[in-house]
């Protein structure tokens, strides 16, 4: 049989994979070129980190999700996720590489999966807040919430740079609680009806080309 030499592929080409079709659960951002803005990078770790402190073995969940949700192409083992969580321009270990609008897609998607199984635990917290708050009781008071706020707390002195201005602006364990507070809300929000756009879109929020 003879073959023209143009529908010959070499052996060593890489072959195309395919997009996972649940990436297209999310839209195009309209931002210039292919990698998220900084803003972009540091609210998707940081919601990651939340939910590291909301559950203990965080990562496990989070590549096992990958895997689940047939993402595993994208989030290959806890190396590469390190890199993606590591364009975090806040991170003592800030990789200077773009987080790819996919690999941005992966890690949502992977968040509010996460966070709708969570849910109960997310909306028990958040109703613990607003108690305690309106009756100005300090928060240390719910054991449940405590232990949240103070894994928050190390997770984010431990792996944060001191030197930039992001983590001064953080410094005190009371803006850093205001802030896993925060993240249990976009947490939440997430988890309602389509939930998961609508933190996607608010991620680009002022970064629209």
């Amino acid at each position: 049989m003879n073959v023209s030499a143009g529908s010959i592929t070499p052996l060593d080409s890489p072959i195309p994979q395919p997009v996972p079709m649940i990436l297209e659960n999310l839209p195009e951002p309209a931002v210039e070129g292919q990698g998220c803005p900084r803003k972009t990078c540091l609210q998707i770790d940081l919601l990651l980190l939340a939910i590291e402190a909301l559950e203990l073995g965080g990562s496990e969940a989070i590549l096992g999700f990958a895997e689940e949700l047939d993402l595993k192409e994208i989030i290959k083992n806890r190396v590469n996720l390190w890199r993606m969580r590591s364009t975090n321009p806040l991170r003592r270990a800030h990789v200077r590489r773009p987080l790819t609008i996919m690999e941005a897609k992966a890690l949502v998607i992977i968040a509010c999966y996460i966070a709708r199984r969570l849910t109960v635990v997310i909306r028990q917290l958040l109703m613990i807040y607003q108690q305690l708050h309106e009756k100005q009781i300090p928060l240390e008071q719910n054991l449940r919430l405590a232990n949240y706020l103070e894994r928050f707390r190390v997770h984010f002195k431990s792996r944060m740079n001191q030197r930039r201005s992001g983590f001064l602006a953080l410094s005190s364990d009371e803006k850093l609680d205001d802030l896993a507070i925060s993240l249990l809300g976009q947490l939440l929000f997430c988890t309602g009806t389509a939930g998961m756009q609508r933190l996607w879109i608010s991620l680009f929020d002022g970064e629209v080309a």
